[in-house]
């Protein structure tokens, strides 16, 4: 008895991607079906990194199949693929990076640098190549977050910067290459082409994301990061408290204003639970992140506690991602970068490349 391959696809309708919301035909998930009389072989090609939720999606297309009576022996090859999206008009992609996410808050101090680095890390541990760049220069993080302090990047060509890399992420940041008690006592124009530099003269390698972690504010260094660095999309953090939304919705906004699409808000720092007692208490309000992505119609990702452990392992170079893999904390982090991951490969794939260039020339 010979199976067709609509037997496969009715079949495979059926089953939703629990990550997605979307069955594996519709979505275009279900690739390159092969029939060998009543043996069946398959691809599932997911647009986001999904190591962990591989074997699971695996075992449910599988089961679905088998459903098909006569069905033989079944093969389903379940992989992530990366392609490059969409960005602002006119902004050409960086080479060696497919899509740049910016982590960004119009306020400083509600947690924006751990939450940026513990995304990059939960996007390399679901498979993905990533990099992140620390763009706060004057108070840059990511050196102390990831364990490279003291460090330095070396150039192989006398020109291009090669990053530091720490559990399995490409960084750069201008606190590798400044002592880490000077004062950076630069006007804004420097900063910006600092930045550029950073950004440009970094010698990426074929990263699928590239997590730029934003310096807070809505001022001139944000507004020229926005418009000159092609940005796939960006992510708002923000706490709970009434002051630190005003600021997030003005950086939402400067996000708008760009045509950089928001991809979602986090909410840092929503819960404490009490180490010695367990009391759980909203120090900083409750809701505030979930109403604000509802008054702009933007997804909201998550929230995460404020919590003890997340501040001790971010400081002491081991984020909670890597330094307490199995903790709630850091499946919290993992689903907010899956679904930061889905947001993107929902997008406008980037075309440019499939157009040839044109040149006019006087004859």
């Amino acid at each position: 008895m010979s199976i067709s391959q609509e037997q496969v696809k009715t079949a495979l309708a059926g089953v939703v991607d629990a990550n997605t919301g979307k069955d594996f035909v519709s979505s275009r998930a279900l690739r390159n079906i092969r029939l060998d009389g009543a043996d069946v072989a398959f691809d599932i090609e997911l647009g986001y990194p999904a190591k962990t939720q591989i074997d699971a999606i695996r075992k449910e297309v599988i089961a679905a199949v088998k459903a098909i009576p006569g069905v033989g022996n079944i093969s389903a090859n379940v992989h992530s693929k990366i392609v490059a999206h969409a960005v602002q008009l006119g902004v050409k992609l960086l080479p060696g990076v497919k899509n740049i996410i910016a982590v960004a808050s119009g306020k400083g101090g509600v947690g924006k640098s751990t939450t940026a680095v513990n995304l990059a890390l939960a996007l390399a541990q679901e498979g993905a190549s990533v990099g992140i760049l620390d763009a706060d220069i004057y108070g840059p993080s990511q050196p102390q977050m990831l364990g490279l302090a003291g460090q330095q990047p070396e150039s192989h060509d006398g020109q291009n910067m090669e990053p530091l890399e720490a559990y399995g992420l490409q960084a750069m940041s201008i606190g590798f290459m400044v002592d880490v008690e000077t004062p950076m006592i630069w006007r804004g124009p420097m900063v910006a082409q600092a930045l550029d530099q950073l950004l440009a003269q970094t010698h990426w390698r074929d990263l699928d994301y590239l997590i730029v972690d934003m310096p807070p504010g809505t001022g001139d260094i944000q507004l020229s990061l926005s418009q000159k660095v092609p940005v796939t999309g960006a992510v708002i953090v923000t706490t709970p408290q009434d002051i630190a939304l005003i600021d997030a919705r003005k950086g939402l906004k400067m996000f708008e204003k760009v045509n950089i699409p928001i991809l979602g808000v986090v909410e840092n720092m929503s819960i404490h639970i009490c180490s010695q007692c367990g009391h759980a208490e909203h120090i900083f309000g409750a809701g505030g992140g979930e109403r604000m992505g509802a008054d702009y119609g933007v997804e909201f990702l998550g929230s995460l506690p404020l919590e003890l452990a997340i501040r001790e392992m971010a400081d002491g170079g081991k984020p909670t991602v890597v330094g307490a893999p199995d903790s709630p904390a850091a499946e919290i982090y993992r689903a907010i970068a899956r679904r930061i991951a889905i947001k993107i490969a929902e997008k406008a794939k980037d075309m440019t490349s499939k157009f040839p260039n044109i040149v006019v020339k006087n004859t």
